[in-house]
């Protein structure tokens, strides 16, 4: 893929990824086919900061976890009111890495 698409897209969505990723993510998508690159653009990232937000407004309740992907996680969260608010106060803690890391996920799928 072109230098310079792939610099784009890295300043545009750094904030979805881990800082250890970043290289590791630009390497894979200058390697990557060209036809690809309307897919990688469509990938659904979501924002480590908005579902932080989430989480401390409505984490006990699972919803940042659903946000992310984590149905199994969200709906425990749910059934258990946040682990009775533990689960859900280590979660604000835990939540940002989680999201990037299901961003990684998301990506890795296209390359």
């Amino acid at each position: 893929m072109d230098s310079q698409k792939v610099d784009m897209y890295m300043m545009a969505n750094a904030k979805f990824f881990q800082p250890s990723q970043i290289n590791f993510i630009r390497e894979r998508l200058l390697a990557a086919d060209e036809s690809k690159w309307a897919m990688i653009n469509s990938v659904d990232l979501k924002d480590p900061t908005t579902i932080l937000i989430v989480s401390i407004l409505a984490g006990n309740l699972g919803i940042d976890r659903f946000l992310i992907g984590d149905t199994g996680l969200g709906v425990g969260k749910l059934l258990t009111c946040g682990g009775l608010g533990i689960w859900g106060l280590v979660d604000w803690f835990l939540i940002q890495d989680a999201t990037r890391q299901k961003n990684l996920e998301k990506i890795q799928m296209y390359l």
